[in-house]
């Protein structure tokens, strides 16, 4: 097995399956919220999954006043307004909102995307900003048999 999540899955399946329906929600909101905080600090530090640093910004041709500077990319993106959690009895998910996940899709997967109402378009390069660390997989596996222990 290549995914690591799939052999935890495996594992706890059937320890979930007998927990209650509202006992999994709680259990997915919990581990949702955590992986959002994960995932928004691992973006404040610009780092893929893998530890691997993102791509940096091109230079600017011109600086115009207000224009881009070499700020820490996707700040607004990061924050619990954007990044949303979604727990349901079977998962816990965590993703962009609506209005912003098409440039986030952009980036995740280094697309090309118009960038101004000239048509002009970008190359981007793939910066990820969602995916699992060994951490966070580990983190998870605590916070459900941390779970499993106090139900019992």
């Amino acid at each position: 097995m290549n995914d690591p999540l799939a052999a935890f899955d495996a594992r706890v399946a059937g320890l979930l399956a007998a927990l209650e329906p509202r006992a999994r929600t709680g259990l997915a909101r919990d581990i949702a919220r955590e992986l959002r905080a994960s995932q928004a600090a691992r973006i404040a530090a610009q780092k893929n999954p893998d530890g691997s640093a993102y791509v940096p910004r091109k230079p600017q041709l011109r600086h115009q006043r207000g224009g881009l500077r070499r700020r820490a990319m996707f700040a607004k993106l990061r924050t619990a307004r954007w990044l949303k959690i979604e727990p349901t009895p079977a998962s816990a998910v965590v993703a962009f909102a609506n209005q912003v996940q098409r440039i986030a899709q952009v980036h995740q997967r280094g697309l090309r995307d118009r960038v101004n109402r000239n048509g002009q378009e970008i190359d981007y390069p793939a910066r990820q900003l969602l995916g699992f660390t060994d951490a966070e997989i580990g983190a998870i596996g605590t916070r459900v048999l941390d779970h499993l222990a106090g139900a019992a």
